[in-house]
């Protein structure tokens, strides 16, 4: 049993300040839980590889991809494949593909160089019909642009020309013993909730239990502070556990997961953008530049409130990267390398959302950011891999997964 410390104790035991470990804690590089009388208290062990991960020493829990010796006969069917992020992972969980879908040319192009084996379906999900596939899961990290009608509580027609609906009519004709859609945390507040409560109620309709929680991928051997939100359905005739991914209390940085990355094409910044952001340090951002050049890069936003903290970011080698955009030079969400002035590029992309380095992205060098930038961090999709199998096998790891009861849709941070 690894002993826990305190805010007091943690800065004792490696001679920072208690503002320092505090400080660490709001950054997301290290994970707290409570006493029984709510104080923050932190694992020792986790106190110890972070404190040597930040003066430059190597921990145990350094940048790697998770994979499993085991493979199973659990099969599943994924939707919006997108780069394969998820299918990556799943595969490297023991599971196997069935049938893959997805309509970007460049994605399609990119599972089946990479995968000349899986069954990929190109073009509109829309035109397949799933009658007398089998598949023990289906999966979909559904987009989630348009849900106009959602909370109008009219079943179906509430969704319509939406992606979830393809998502409901291939679990409504495949009839999977678990369901499991992904998407962005701010589908948990789209319309003042009303969307996911309609998603839940369809899933219901169609004779499924259903479940939700937030997933932080920082804590599950991503080196990307990324958030997504993980809705587990299972059929309601059987009974198969709701098992999500326990969250670990150390991060991996940015420095670990970039060690060695191969080189290879990216962006590149203009004479005066990189003369400007040439002069923001390792996990600063705009306000870290002389007044002058602040109002001069920042415009009209300038002015504005809020912190526009993404802007002019340069990242930093100690801790996890911000999240992954489409682009690695958007100017709200800038993305510096934290040494070179210049843009993360499409390797490093990869390398943080923990794709292997030889699984190449087809396309232009615009497209292979925005099919790495969507995609599910594959090591994510591995931990919830290992829970789905383990909730068809029933055999919880709770030393790895979180078991969530009847009574609770599980925790949202």
């Amino acid at each position: 049993m690894q002993k826990l410390l305190n805010v007091s104790e943690a800065s004792n035991l490696i001679g920072v300040s208690s503002d320092t470990i505090r400080r660490w804690e709001k950054k997301g590089l290290i994970k707290a839980t409570r006493s029984d009388l709510n104080y923050r208290m932190f694992f020792e062990d986790e106190v110890t590889a972070l404190h040597k991960k930040v003066t430059g020493a190597s921990t145990p829990n350094g940048y790697k991809i998770l994979k499993s010796k085991r493979k199973t006969d659990y099969s599943t069917i994924e939707l919006f494949a997108g780069a394969g992020g998820t299918a990556i992972g799943f595969s490297n969980a023991g599971l196997k593909h069935v049938l893959l879908n997805e309509w970007d040319k460049n994605c399609i192009a990119t599972l089946k160089k990479n995968r000349p084996k899986w069954k990929v379906i190109g073009g509109d999900v829309s035109k397949i019909s799933f009658k007398g596939v089998k598949a023990d899961i289906v999966q979909g990290g559904f987009p989630c642009q348009a849900f106009s009608y959602a909370g109008k509580k009219l079943g179906f027609k509430d969704i319509r020309g939406t992606m979830f609906f393809e998502f409901a009519r291939c679990v409504k004709e495949v009839k999977p013993k678990i369901a499991l859609g992904e998407n962005v945390r701010g589908l948990l507040r789209h319309d003042n909730g009303k969307t996911l409560e309609t998603m839940k109620r369809i899933m219901e309709d169609l004779g499924y239990k259903v479940k939700f929680r937030i997933v932080r991928s920082q804590y599950l051997d991503v080196p990307q502070k990324r958030e997504r939100l993980i809705i587990l359905a299972v059929r309601k005739d059987l009974k198969i556990p709701f098992l999500f991914p326990k969250e670990k209390y150390y991060t991996v940085s940015l420095k670990e997961a970039l060690k060695g990355c191969p080189k290879s094409p990216g962006q590149e910044y203009p004479e005066r953008k990189k003369m400007i952001l040439s002069l923001v340090p390792p996990g600063g951002y705009w306000r870290d530049l002389p007044a002058k050049l602040q109002k001069e890069y920042m415009g009209a936003s300038f002015y504005m409130g809020g912190g526009k903290t993404g802007m002019a970011r340069r990242l930093s080698w100690e801790e996890p990267s911000l999240t992954l955009t489409c682009s690695p030079a958007q100017k709200q969400t800038e993305r510096c390398h934290p040494e070179e002035t210049r843009p993360l590029s499409v390797r490093e992309y990869a390398r943080i959302q923990t794709f292997p380095d030889k699984w190449s992205f087809e396309g232009s060098t615009a497209s292979q950011y925005k099919q790495i930038g969507n995609a599910v961090p594959v090591n994510l999709g591995y931990h919830i891999g290992k829970c789905l199998i383990a909730m068809l096998e029933n055999k919880p790891d709770l030393k790895s997964m979180e078991l969530v009861g009847e009574d609770n849709q599980g925790t949202l941070f």
